[in-house]
């Protein structure tokens, strides 16, 4: 069979390089192209990725582990001696403590065995186990050992986890021994949340056999924190009483150093005499109640005392009581909100509502209720007085005043409450209503010199300050001062600017704020700015 001569040769047909001479419409040249060159113009490169070839290598080491094959170190417990087989690289890859002990100088490097001192063998092995899984189990009865190991071998997330699981754990009758654990093993968020539990449940923590259990010194740093959760520092001496009482013949020494870490001028002085005098039988306690009672009886001293005790003369956070923010104006209309701060939480919360909306009134707290006075709900001044107990949350309507106000200023004096001034509606008001809350009655005192309305009101020194406020046509800047025993009021040092609007606060000085900030001495009745 004859060949054709035109078709081309095997040799042209399986050769890779073999040039292919492509002729463009209108080209008289022709273009020569290798397969090769073809190949890698269109070609792309790929990136396979086998997503669990992590996991899988993970499990085969694992399955080495179990049958003990290709492992080159064996750890033993000191505590048991248990010997727990391992690879070092896996160990290494898992916890810097042994990244630091194979890949470093150490002798550990090239020994076959090394030998874990303070290590509890089911530890080890159960965390050994999790540096191959990433899995372990918590349980109450081993999560304390397994923290301590974890914390040695530097395994963070272990820690962080066995942190968190005791966390959840806290309770009145365990959180100081978590505490103590904590501090030995460095576990400085477990640390941190068991002292804030413990404070925040001390009422609850010093009834357990924990606290009878404390040392002077570790007892002396828990009542001196300030912040301790208690109703009162009664509470407190209650506490170290009861601490004392355990074990009278080891702690009565104690109780001169402890007994000044307690706040005692925050106690009444009958408390003082009645509880805090039983636990004094030595010179330094004798000192320590008599530098409480100076607090009650010398108050123009109190600057100098709080200088020399200055920790027992500060409140803890707990004690300091709450701010409240009542009612007001919100956007286009009255609020009828109130609102609390808490110091120690440093966190506001929303408390009840007031029954009615309330503009221009004024509030004061007398025995544990907060109470609500006068004001406007719009248009209509009101005479109207409701009280919020402060322990049961309920709201109570009090008799009304005998007069309509707003813009009145209300101050609690000797028990007693004052409502002084303010706007019935047509006229400013010079005249002054007391409610008695033994009687449950209004009734008017002598009235002011002068009508004021957003005046400020304080107590100060057993008399009643009335400062600045408006009269319709001027702002005042003069004082007046209520003497309940007399019934008679009396013009103080005028302020150097008229205020009207204005508010003032009493400690020891009286705080004048409305553009300025100038203070009232009342032991020489100057004004200090």
């Amino acid at each position: 069979m004859s060949t054709n001569k035109d078709s081309p040769s095997r040799d042209s047909m399986t050769s890779s390089s073999a040039p292919i001479s492509l002729l463009a419409d209108g080209d008289s040249l022709t273009r020569d192209y290798s397969l090769g060159s073809l190949t890698s113009a269109v070609s792309q490169d790929e990136y396979f990725r086998c997503r669990d070839h992590a996991e899988s290598v993970l499990k085969r080491l694992q399955l080495y582990l179990d049958s003990h094959q290709l492992c080159d170190v064996v750890l033993i417990a000191g505590i048991d001696g248990k010997r727990v087989p391992a690879h070092r690289v896996v160990l290494s890859a898992s916890s810097a403590y042994f990244a630091a002990m194979f890949t470093g100088s150490l002798r550990e490097t090239k020994e076959q065995e090394v030998t874990l001192g303070e290590v509890h063998g089911d530890a080890l092995q159960i965390l050994i186990q999790y540096c191959y899984t990433g899995y372990i189990e918590l349980r109450e009865d081993t999560v304390e050992t397994l923290l301590a190991t974890a914390c040695l071998l530097q395994l963070n997330s272990v820690v962080t986890a066995c942190c968190n699981f005791l966390a959840r754990q806290l309770h009145p009758s365990n959180c100081l021994g978590f505490a103590f654990f904590a501090e030995r093993q460095s576990c400085t968020t477990l640390l941190r949340l068991a002292k804030s539990y413990t404070c925040q449940h001390f009422m609850q923590v010093c009834k357990n056999q924990e606290f009878l259990q404390l040392d002077s010194e570790q007892l002396g740093k828990l009542i001196s924190s300030d912040d301790l959760n208690v109703p009162t520092e009664e509470d407190v001496v209650h506490s170290l009483k009861m601490w004392v009482q355990h074990d009278p013949a080891s702690r009565e020494k104690h109780i001169p150093e402890l007994l000044a870490l307690v706040r005692l001028p925050l106690l009444k002085p009958s408390f003082i005499m009645d509880h805090v005098e039983t636990l004094c039988s030595s010179n330094e306690c004798q000192q320590l109640v008599m530098e409480a009672l100076k607090w009650h009886l010398l108050p123009e001293r109190r600057n100098l005392l709080a200088l020399i005790a200055s920790e027992r003369t500060k409140p803890r956070k707990s004690t300091v009581g709450r701010l409240l923010a009542v009612g007001g104006m919100d956007a286009h209309k009255g609020a009828i909100s109130i609102e609390s701060y808490c110091p120690y939480a440093d966190k506001w919360s929303v408390w009840k509502n007031m029954s009615a909306r309330r503009l221009q009134f004024g509030v004061a707290v007398m025995d544990d209720k907060l109470v609500i006075v006068g004001g406007r709900d719009g248009l209509k001044t009101l005479n109207t007085v409701e009280s919020l107990d402060l322990n049961t949350m309920v709201w109570t309507a009090l008799n009304p005043m005998g007069t309509h106000r707003h813009g009145l200023g209300v101050a609690v004096l000797e028990g007693p409450l004052y409502a002084v001034g303010g706007h019935d509606g047509w006229s400013y008001l010079s005249t002054v209503e007391r409610w008695d809350p033994s009687t449950r009655t209004w009734s008017y005192v002598a009235s002011m010199s002068s009508m004021r309305s957003t005046a400020g009101v304080a107590v100060l020194g057993g008399r009643l300050y009335v400062v600045g406020g408006r009269d319709g046509s001027v702002c005042h800047r003069s004082i007046e001062c209520y003497d309940p025993h007399t019934n008679k009021w009396t013009m103080r040092a005028p302020m150097n600017k008229r205020r009207g609007g204005v508010g003032v606060s009493a400690n020891g000085l009286m705080n004048v704020g409305a553009k300025f900030n100038v203070f009232f001495a009342g032991c020489c009745g100057k004004w200090i700015p």
